[in-house]
């Protein structure tokens, strides 16, 4: 992508998580490049952080959606939907076909 054109990320997190995480791993490891961020360039703007909206996430296509119109490029799925240390995902893979038949690049994983 190109300074006229940057690549547009978001990060998709646990609604049950959300509760008493307030995101600041992610946006940390994001604005210094860390971890699952590395590889991304300046440019490179997080353009949303949203949570999937419950069990069954049942707001993820409606989000992806709209995601997708608004340019995003790639979504993260947070540490907190990959690590077993947190509650398990039980929709996880519904919730990346979502996003996979949306045409989003996913990458798993944030700041762990």
């Amino acid at each position: 992508m190109t300074e006229d054109n940057p690549l547009k990320i978001a990060v998709l997190r646990c609604d049950i998580v959300s509760e008493a995480c307030p995101g600041t791993g992610c946006f940390k490891a994001f604005n210094e490049r860390r971890v699952k961020f590395a590889d991304y360039d300046d440019n490179t703007q997080m353009v949303a952080f949203f949570t999937c909206g419950g069990c069954s996430g049942r707001r993820v296509f409606r989000l992806v959606r709209s995601l997708r119109k608004n340019g995003v490029d790639v979504i993260h799925l947070s540490s907190c939907m990959q690590m077993k240390n947190y509650p398990e995902c039980p929709h996880i893979d519904t919730i990346k076909r979502t996003i996979e038949n949306a045409g989003i690049k996913i990458v798993e994983g944030t700041h762990h």
